[in-house]
């Protein structure tokens, strides 16, 4: 019974500052863009291609790669 009185308030503060956590990702922006990091790791980073599959994802203007002209 006594190890309740340690134990009760101790929780009480990781209930807190777990509560602080979330709403400083929130306010800090952490939660803004979910769907570019998932994204992105369909794609190699060498491959030219890879800025317009995330362009693509996060709704921005596709950036075409530049054509080898031969001759």
């Amino acid at each position: 019974m006594p190890a309740l009185y340690i134990m009760i308030p101790v929780a009480l503060l990781i209930v807190a500052v777990a509560i602080y956590v979330f709403f400083w990702a929130v306010d800090s922006g952490q939660y803004e863009d979910m769907d570019s990091p998932a994204h992105s790791i369909l794609f190699d980073d060498q491959d030219p291609g890879h800025k317009a599959g995330v362009d693509e994802a996060s709704g921005r203007e596709m950036h075409k790669p530049e054509e080898k002209k031969i001759g």
